[in-house]
């Protein structure tokens, strides 16, 4: 259980840095410099143009990873009932679904052919918190005694 602590005490630090990092880099042609995209300068942009999409992207991408990880800290330092580890396994799934709106992304403008854009590293910071916060909530769950309600 204590690697499971540390593994996820140190999402709670991961998770803000994968905010800022760039997950790609976008241009409109190849000729132009390209720009970095990070989850909040999208966030930026979106809270600018449309904001009930700004609001799902910032509960899918900051919010239910976030509020998980809290979750499963407390779990694991006995602040917090094992029950509550269903909830907060379906807010782990709302947070895969922007990886999800990344991809799909990618692939419909690459797709288009008009504009260039490059994965970054901070994708795969970003989808390695995600994909961690998946399995140590997995983990956890093999971890707990099963309670009867």
């Amino acid at each position: 259980m204590t690697l499971l602590r540390i593994a996820n005490l140190s999402l709670l630090i991961l998770y803000p840095i994968a905010w800022f990092t760039p997950l790609m880099r976008a241009g409109i042609l190849p000729l132009f410099g390209l720009s970095e995209i990070s989850v909040m300068t999208g966030l930026q942009s979106l809270w600018a143009n449309d904001i009930f999409l700004a609001l799902v992207v910032t509960v899918f991408a900051l919010v239910a990873p976030y509020l998980k990880t809290i979750g499963l800290t407390l779990i694991h330092f006995d602040l917090l009932s094992p029950r509550v580890e269903k909830v907060l396994a379906v807010i782990g799934k709302l947070a895969m679904a922007d990886i999800f709106l990344i991809a799909l992304y990618i692939s419909v403008t690459k797709g288009i052919g008009v504009g260039r854009i490059e994965v970054a590293w901070g994708l795969y910071l970003f989808t390695f918190c995600i994909l961690t916060s998946l399995l140590i909530s997995w983990k956890t769950q093999q971890k707990t005694p099963k309670t009867t309600d």
